[in-house]
């Protein structure tokens, strides 16, 4: 028995109008970011990194004109075009912004440095094959900003033929690495690089990695002593040992997707302390986990949107790396 008259067809035409737009709201405040869309400013822990700001870019493309633009703690944006060859690592002063030009400009056969610095950020650079050193150190330093940058090595040699990545050590705080490459590599991401540097790295070592993509990284994605991980919508793809929580670090590993990958979390090995992982909506494509503690990290004290894992490939394989932005 009908309560009230049937609605005409106007009025059911005006009613499916309506929710269909009250159904567009809720999907634009509930969905993650689109594919490989590039943020203006970092999310994570690194939130807050200008690096230089507005000023003035100048463009370079020899070693020596890059060491003299990103020296000294001056609001500066340097930006690299084409490909430098350099030796060892060059130091980035504060409050710098470095971008790469176009999708091949960056650095070979050294890195950069970061040490005792704030205030920076490292774009859209191709940085590989840096011998007997990292790609990007970050050195008792804070506000760091790594983004679509492209990584590697080779697998040619063996593991200390070079060094990391991304390595974060001495107590660096307040950093976000964020839709970058890492490729073909054996130690990817060390963060706090000694068993014994407790009195230097505690209560600092906080990081975010989201929707980067490692990919035939033999392991360190990432190894985490004493800080604090939120390790979020990456693509983990041929590693041995992928997230390592160690030395009481605590790690939420939320929404990844790994493939072809033997650990994807562990929290007991190399150290003399295990460390702590919380784990949610990860897809873990047949890989095992050893976690031995639990840990008390379950909400990041910033707003972020982890998409989930089911879109994460084709978010990360689509937009991480240089020349994406």
């Amino acid at each position: 028995m009908r309560t009230h008259p049937p609605r005409t067809h106007a009025q059911r035409s005006a009613l499916v109008v309506a929710a269909a737009a009250a159904l567009a709201t809720v999907s634009a405040l509930t969905l993650p970011q689109s594919a490989g869309a590039a943020e203006s400013s970092p999310v994570g822990f690194g939130a807050g990194t200008t690096g230089g700001g507005n000023a003035t870019a100048v463009t370079v493309s020899t070693l020596d004109a890059f060491k003299s633009a990103v020296s000294g703690s001056a609001a500066k944006v340097v930006k690299v075009s084409g490909l430098i060859s350099l030796s060892g690592q060059v130091d980035i002063g504060s409050n710098t912004t470095v971008l790469g030009v176009g999708s091949s400009s960056g650095f070979t056969g050294g890195g950069l440095r970061l040490k005792k610095v704030s205030n920076v950020v490292i774009r859209n650079l191709n940085i590989s094959k840096a011998v007997k050193t990292d790609g990007i150190t970050v050195q008792a330093s804070t506000k760091v900003w790594i983004d679509h940058n492209s990584l590697s090595s080779d697998r040619d040699h063996g593991k200390d033929y070079y060094d990391g990545l991304v390595d974060i050590t001495h107590g660096a705080d307040y950093v976000t690495v964020s839709w970058n490459t890492f490729k073909d590599h054996y130690k990817g991401s060390l963060v706090g690089h000694s068993d014994s540097n407790a009195s230097e790295d505690t209560g600092h070592l906080r990081v975010t990695y989201h929707h980067n993509w490692f990919n035939n990284v033999n392991s360190r994605i990432p190894s985490l002593r004493f800080g604090t991980g939120h390790f979020y919508d990456n693509y983990v793809v041929g590693a041995e040992t992928a997230v390592h929580s160690r030395m009481g670090a605590q790690m939420l590993v939320q929404n990844n997707v790994f493939r072809d990958t033997q650990v994807a979390v562990t929290t007991n090995r190399d150290s003399d302390e295990d460390g702590y992982a919380n784990l949610s909506g990860n897809d873990l494509g047949g890989a095992t986990t050893e976690i031995s503690q639990v840990g008390t990290f379950t909400s990041p004290p910033y707003s972020y949107t982890a998409e989930p894992a089911s879109s994460v490939v084709a978010s990360v394989t689509g937009g991480a790396g240089a020349g994406k932005l």
